[in-house]
């Protein structure tokens, strides 16, 4: 027994449909502690090198950490990780939602899936039962009406994870939907799931996991709850979710607008947050033990159709919004329900139907190229574009492939204005005038992704600003000095460690990035589910170990790997900004190979970005990992 796990890992061969369990090692929890942890270690001890990301050898892991599932704020977060399609690379992504917590009351901290399904299949999981059960008649449907489904023909009491038509057709960008909203959006690994002919996965868990002080444990929780709710930031962030975030990005001109080939929309307010609650918000939604619900569900109605939705959440504000130009939050909404049925990433789908758009506008391709007229501002035709994505449709069998190997494939220099790093579109934080932001997305193991290390507010106003006290400050939209682009690695590399170890708990992090949850809190409710004493700095170093496997990882699967991996797209650093309060600013190539260099040294890694050998000595990886000096 293991306190704060359920004390098991699942392991599912879809070839043959044989079931192990295996306990779960204790040196794996004391090492890697949960979450991406596991998935770093495992995926990198077990993967055969240069595995197609889509060929049956690949393999998905599903995990949690030891605060998933607890009685404490947001515990509900899920990792899933696997060798990624859209990058190659290795790939991860989380969803709230309640599927972790019932994968670990069913008896499980871990499910692996290897092999492939002869035929379109489901997992289906109840505590000890495990089986591979037909999928027929689900497959086609997209993620909500495939939930619906299985909800009424299994019971309200499953948690279900699917995926929709993006991901059988193998999308490399497809997500996983949960909770009729919420998905694990980045990678592609719903594209792995139907190269494994897995449509679903469907849990019910009745157990219950062992922890070192259950009553400490509860009468800590209940404060914490507390704590939450006493928070200043509490009420402000509530009624809006991360949508509340809009006009202050807007304000600093960090807002994603037609392509990014600027930062600043003059409609912003009609597709904020304040715009969500107006127009189409019913009731606020939240995950698992969730104190601050994010969730907005409400009903869209547009010309081109309508429908329930959960969000749109800032990202997809950002990317299907302003990079698009919808300027009503009804159609934002709807665009990301179609994401959220076909099974699409947001953020990617909007970067690449935004780089579509511009291609069409500079005449690089025409309405015979992709099918019919298209244009920025038009929900027709962006519903379209997400479709014939999704099913690889004409055009859209290029376009499903990712916005760099599209822009690759098409030539004409569109590679320019491809927003992503190493294969994974840009999110929702346009950072020609943020270095720091712009290191983050720079450097991210996964790619492009803020969620790996945010770092905007500390570009525009410094040090000791919370989100909230940054976005209530208010002001005028004016313009900003060029930034300083030296001394960033610290901030970065600080955040890049402190995000994602919430990813290796299980936790949600927005109680502490957005409300103010203090550290101290978790290193107290570490202590009492575990009974093991670690620190939050010690912790801290176990995410730092993981961002060095991480990159490991990478430089085994990816040839050629290093800084050139690393670089933004030459939009970033050729095109000053147009407009806006960052009117004339970008950051150099000089600038952005000076931060790199600086980064590099402070990491450990050598002058193409590849760890050391004393590095990988130091964090005790050495072991696992050869070194592959440049």
């Amino acid at each position: 027994m293991i306190n704060g796990y359920a004390g098991t890992i699942l392991r599912v061969d879809l070839s043959n449909g044989v079931v192990t369990k295996q306990a779960l090692p204790e040196d794996l929890v004391n090492d890697y502690v949960g979450g991406r942890g596991f998935i770093a270690k495992m995926l990198y001890e077990e993967l055969p090198p240069d595995t197609d990301p889509l060929g049956e050898e690949n393999m998905v892991i599903i995990a949690t950490g030891p605060m998933s599932a607890h009685f404490l704020p947001a515990s509900g977060k899920t990792h899933f990780g696997s060798k990624s399609p859209a990058t190659g690379g290795y790939g991860d992504s989380n969803v709230g939602g309640h599927f972790g917590p019932a994968l670990k009351y069913a008896g499980y901290d871990v499910l692996i899936l290897t092999g492939k399904a002869q035929q379109p299949s489901y997992l289906f999981i109840e505590d000890e039962t495990v089986e591979i059960r037909p999928a027929d008649q689900f497959w086609g449907q997209g993620t909500n009406t495939v939930e619906k489904m299985f909800k009424e023909e299994l019971g309200e009491d499953f948690q279900i994870i699917t995926i929709g038509p993006a991901g059988e057709k193998l999308v490399k960008f497809a997500c996983i939907g949960h909770d009729f909203g919420r998905q694990a959006g980045r990678t592609g690994i719903a594209a792995v799931f139907g190269s494994k002919n897995l449509k679903a996965v469907a849990v019910k868990g009745t157990g219950s996991i062992p922890v070192f002080d259950i009553e400490a444990l509860y009468k800590k929780g209940k404060q914490a709850f507390e704590h939450v709710f006493n928070k200043p930031g509490f009420k402000g962030w509530v009624p809006e979710g991360t949508a509340g975030i809009t006009n202050w990005v807007n304000m600093v001109g960090a807002f994603p607008t037609r392509n990014f080939q600027t930062s600043y929309a003059d409609f912003h307010e009609q597709i904020n947050g304040k715009a969500i609650v107006e127009k189409i918000k019913i009731t606020d939604k939240g995950c698992f033990f969730c104190p601050t619900p994010c969730g907005k569900y409400g009903k869209a109605k547009t010309t081109s159709g309508s429908a329930f939705v959960e969000g749109p959440e800032f990202e997809s504000i950002a990317l299907l919004g302003g990079n698009l130009m919808l300027t009503s939050i009804e159609e934002v909404a709807y665009a990301n329900y179609v994401c959220d049925e076909l099974g699409l990433d947001s953020i990617s789908a909007g970067v690449v139907v935004s780089w579509v758009l511009e291609c069409y506008e500079k005449g690089i391709i025409n309405a015979t190229n992709i099918g019919r007229e298209v244009k920025f501002g038009d929900l027709d035709s962006i519903v379209y574009l997400l479709n014939i994505i999704a099913k690889r449709e004409g055009m859209g069998d290029l376009l499903a492939e990712g916005v760099k190997i599209s822009s690759e494939k098409l030539g004409h220099d569109t590679e320019r204005f491809a927003i992503q790093v190493k294969g994974l579109e840009w999110t929702g934080y346009e950072c020609r005038n943020a270095p720091g932001m712009m290191l983050s997305y720079m450097t991210s193991d996964i790619g492009a992704h803020h969620a790996r290390s945010w770092v905007l507010g500390h570009d525009i106003a410094g040090a000791g600003k919370s989100v909230h006290d940054l976005i209530a400050g208010g002001g005028e939209t004016k313009k900003l000095s060029k930034a300083e682009v030296r001394g960033k690695s610290k901030v970065v590399m600080d955040s890049q460690h402190l995000r994602p170890l919430f990813d290796v708990l299980g936790i949600c992090r927005l109680q502490f990035m957005e409300i103010g949850f203090e550290v101290e809190h978790y290193e107290e409710l570490f202590y009492l589910i575990t009974g093991k004493q670690r620190s939050w700095q010690e912790l801290l170093q176990v995410s730092e170990k993981i961002w060095h496997l991480t990159r490991c990882i990478n430089v085994r699967e990816v040839k050629g790997y290093g800084r050139n991996y690393d670089y933004p797209p030459r939009r970033f650093y050729e095109e000053p900004i147009p407009d806006g309060p960052n009117e004339g600013n970008y950051i150099t190539k000089e600038e952005i190979d000076l931060m790199l260099d600086e980064y590099y040294e402070a990491r450990g890694w050598d002058k193409n970005g590849i760890p050391k050998q004393e590095t990988i000595d130091r964090f005790g990886l050495s072991s696992l990992v050869q070194s592959r000096e440049s």
